[in-house]
């Protein structure tokens, strides 16, 4: 939705984006990467007004952060749903 500007799930066009960011308390729509809300990592979303259809997006500037964050690993698939890590 972010690029072609229409739902893969419905097919319409009528998308809202809803900026992400950092206010008081590390509240909003991001990924805290570190100890203050100057690390912060807004997620943009992109949601379809006709079917609810959403999408989160990382901005290309901010990927970095996430991938050295600490927290963040790759899934292999082999956890069970009982694992406590998340």
């Amino acid at each position: 939705m972010k690029f072609m500007k229409m739902c893969p799930k419905c097919g319409s066009n009528d998308i809202l984006t809803v900026d992400g960011y950092c206010g008081a308390y590390g509240v909003g729509d991001n990924i805290m990467v570190g100890m203050t809300i100057f690390s912060a990592v807004p997620v943009d979303r992109y949601v379809c007004c006709s079917c609810g259809y959403s999408e989160e997006w990382i901005r290309r500037e901010d990927m970095e952060k996430v991938r050295n964050y600490k927290r963040a690993h790759r899934d292999t698939g082999s956890r069970l749903l009982t694992d406590d890590r998340r």
